[in-house]
């Protein structure tokens, strides 16, 4: 509100473009919201537990600790990671039932390889897809799974996962009564991150697992509250709730509400905030919770960009690494 309502443009953006913008295009584009469908209590009801690229006891210890205690009474756990993390070596009383050891950047076809499983043996929930998603699509979907270089044996070489654990892992998560996928940014921070999202929820609507409590596709996102900054609006294209700055109606309601006339132009996303200080056309910057000399991509053009600028203003509980 700051930004769009008191600078009048819409050159506002969030860490999320480092880690989990995949995690918004991917769910909007599938599910038409950019956020989970679950909350962290949901996981009590979950029979299999599907973790991709994500560790969860280091990375999110309040929501790992639900998620041992629901698979020490009884939960199936499947893990798709290249690393051993604990919950495949070192949880007590804990052992994940698979783990689908998986080189680094072959996310997509792995998780091409399950859904052909569930396609082919006809795990699919007809029903849920009949009655909730679109029939059309979904079915040059199930053609393209389908396909044989879609297949367990042929991703094989590419993934490194033997052929028979991601068969016994796609029905394992298909037969469940309740499956839910937890994913991080071992799925996010790829180039292929939003292709992989999509993924994941074709498998989740494909197997009838959204909708109830104990099931669902959720994001273990990278940093605190970065899920809520990508609700309330901290995107150049988006105001609160996802919806776009350019549509009529959206921008008339919020103009309304803050007293304030706003743009419907989207805003620079921050590479291209760091582009156009180097131009000159971009001269300062607030930056709030977020160290990005250090975290951004391309740390030395980051740098320059900065300096580069009239006006740097940052706001955090700890002094940054570098000063400028």
């Amino acid at each position: 509100k700051l930004i769009r309502a008191g600078f009048g443009n819409n050159n506002v953006d969030t860490c999320a473009r480092v880690c989990h913008s995949p995690t918004g295009y991917g769910l909007k584009q599938t599910f038409g919201e950019s956020s989970g469908t679950q909350d962290f209590d949901s996981v009590m009801k979950a029979d299999v537990i599907l973790v991709i690229g994500a560790n969860p006891t280091d990375g999110h210890p309040v929501f790992a600790s639900m998620m041992k205690k629901r698979l020490r009474q009884g939960a199936k756990l499947i893990v798709a990671d290249p690393r051993e993390i604990d919950l495949v070596k070192n949880s007590p009383h804990i052992q994940a039932d698979y783990h689908l050891k998986l080189r680094p950047s072959t996310n997509v076809a792995l998780i091409n390889a399950l859904a052909h499983v569930i396609v082919t043996e006809q795990l699919m929930d007809e029903d849920f897809v009949n009655e909730r998603c679109e029939v059309a699509s979904f079915a040059k979907w199930e053609t393209f799974i389908a396909q044989e270089h879609n297949s367990p044996e042929a991703t094989e070489s590419i993934t490194g996962v033997p052929a028979a654990d991601l068969r016994a892992a796609a029905r394992l998560y298909a037969k469940a009564d309740n499956a839910a996928i937890y994913y991080g940014l071992g799925v996010t921070e790829h180039s292929q991150g939003s292709t992989t999202v999509i993924g994941i929820a074709n498998l989740a609507m494909a197997t009838g697992n959204l909708g109830r409590v104990g099931v669902g596709v959720n994001p273990l996102r990278g940093q605190n509250n970065v899920q809520g900054s990508c609700d309330m609006g901290s995107f150049p294209h988006e105001f609160p709730g996802y919806r776009h700055v350019s549509d009529n109606e959206t921008h008339k309601l919020f103009e309304n509400a803050w007293h304030a006339d706003l743009s419907s132009e989207p805003g620079l996303r921050i590479p291209n905030m760091f582009d156009a200080a180097l131009d000159k056309s971009f001269m300062g910057l607030y930056c709030e919770g977020e160290d990005i000399a250090q975290s951004d991509p391309d740390i030395q053009h980051v740098h320059a960009a900065l300096r580069a600028m009239e006006c740097v203003i940052v706001r955090m509980s700890f002094c940054p690494a570098r000063h400028f």
